[in-house]
């Protein structure tokens, strides 16, 4: 399967998911990840929406059930879509938040980590993170699309809002 073979305008995720970012003072809130899909990779938050639930409450949950902390006000920054050669496909929907309750705490699923916005570290975390991730860190809103076989990027594209406050087609 190729990049340029995916009819993206057609295509349509087997499920969605999310990942919350919180950011504050100039740090970000990330795990290592100890189980499931990109186990031992560094992320943010977050996983697969559960049914009846909108994605902001599963970014939400997530960071609660992950971190033991519960995001306020979370804003969406951006939309990531996945196509896996092996017949899997995702959409993730990229949360950020600037306040929190709780007190970031290791779980079976994930090990908090505050790291520096500007020392981001790409190289253990999932190939695309470095595409989409510094628009995240600059407030402009995307929109992704990327093609992944196992945790190696095949391909990508990525529209990004021309300012803050400009919505991108989903």
């Amino acid at each position: 399967m190729k990049f340029s073979e995916i009819d993206w305008a057609q295509w349509r995720p087997r499920e969605t998911a999310t990942l919350m970012f919180i950011r504050m003072d100039g740090m970000v809130l990330l795990i290592r990840k100890l189980q499931g899909m990109g186990a031992g990779l560094i992320n943010a938050p977050g996983g697969r929406v559960d049914p009846g639930e909108t994605p902001r409450q599963g970014a939400i949950r997530e960071a609660q059930e992950e971190l033991k902390v519960t995001p306020y006000e979370p804003t969406e920054a951006g939309v990531l879509d996945f196509e896996f050669t092996n017949g899997y496909s995702l959409r993730c929907h990229v949360f950020t938040a600037a306040t929190y309750d709780g007190i970031p705490t290791e779980t079976p699923e994930a090990i908090p980590l505050w790291i520096d916005e500007r020392e981001m570290p790409y190289n253990q975390m999932w190939a695309d993170d470095r595409v989409w991730m510094p628009l995240v860190l600059a407030n402009r809103k995307f929109h992704g699309r990327f093609l992944f076989e196992d945790e190696q990027m095949l391909g990508c594209e990525i529209d990004v809002a021309p300012r803050a406050g400009v919505e991108l087609a989903s």
